[in-house]
């Protein structure tokens, strides 16, 4: 792929007999975010510590930056221009925020400013606490910020926003967007799903070693098993068969106050439909037309469809 900082063919792990990454084929451009999403065994782990240098590979082939990180002189080569993001720990537990960014700066040449970073990350409050006493969330983001520290130009993020508050959220996305302006291709792996339609630009969903949908979140949610419907939700006990005779298409009510209708969610069917709840003064909440990433994603790892 032109452009691309992360590149992976046919990558197969094992373990033992046990096959954890089955011929994944990958790759992150510059200036790119990308999530890698699965169920807890699918092999996401594994592929990214492919990745990092960490776990050997029984197949295939794997360049980050164009280097083969499994190489012992080539990954050293990487550490200066690689950010990897522990979901926990990584950090002495009596170091805080301040001193624990300040060490990890000292490790480049050319670092981001240890004070602006923590304060960008709103740690500042928090800059001289222990680790062992941070929440979850702060531990988050004290986390991102030794693995942006160093300007890097790939990094990897696991689950980054895993436990933090909306407001911390909203600091975690706004440094992964200025990392990716800044020309870095990032690879996060998370199970937060609405996270992973907010901050990548493509989506890559793996199942059982195998990479088993890939796109952007439009994409995925326009191949998705109900992209030919909108749903809703209202009061609950309805009378669909008058609602589905205004609207010319059948309509059902899959749990108390949860609707879908069977047609595509074209602007005139919205319209037809907000009118016939407007006319009887029913509510209407999370009304959306066609396949959300979740039901995607569920439908895809569905252990009844094959791998």
């Amino acid at each position: 792929m032109p452009g691309a900082v992360i590149e992976v063919s046919g990558l197969v792990v094992s373990y033992g007999t046990a096959v954890a990454v089955d011929g994944v084929d990958l790759a992150v451009r510059a200036g790119e975010t990308v999530a890698l999403l699965g169920r807890n065994g699918a092999g996401k782990t594994s592929t990214v510590e492919a990745l990092e240098g960490y776990r050997r590979r029984a197949a295939g082939e794997v360049r980050v930056l164009g280097l083969d990180p499994s190489r012992p002189a080539e990954q050293r080569r990487l550490t200066r221009q690689v950010g990897v993001m522990l979901q926990r720990g990584g950090v002495y537990p009596g170091m805080g925020p301040r001193e624990a960014v300040k060490l990890f700066a000292s490790y480049y040449e050319d670092p981001e400013d240890p004070e602006e970073l923590v304060a960008r990350l709103g740690l500042e409050k928090v800059a001289a606490t222990p680790w062992r006493r941070l929440s979850g969330g702060e531990q988050q983001r004290l986390s991102l910020a030794m693995a942006l520290v160093g300007r890097p130009a790939v990094a990897f993020l696991d689950e980054p926003t895993a436990g933090v508050d909306p407001r911390g959220r909203l600091a975690i996305r706004a440094e992964v967007a200025r990392l990716r302006e800044e020309g870095a291709g990032i690879l996060l792996t998370t199970h937060e799903l609405e996270e992973a339609e907010r901050m990548a630009d493509r989506i890559v969903i793996i199942d059982r070693g195998r990479v088993v949908a890939s796109g952007t979140a439009a994409e995925l949610t326009a191949r998705g098993p109900g992209r030919d419907e909108i749903h809703f939700r209202s009061r609950p006990g309805i009378d669909v068969d008058i609602l589905a005779s205004a609207l010319s298409a059948p309509v059902r009510e899959i749990q108390a106050g949860e609707y879908v209708v069977a047609a595509p969610g074209s602007p005139g069917a919205v319209a037809r439909l907000a009118a016939w709840l407007a006319e009887r003064e029913l509510p209407v909440t999370d009304l959306h037309t066609g396949s959300r990433l979740e039901e995607v994603f569920l439908h895809l790892t569905n252990d009844e469809n094959p791998a």
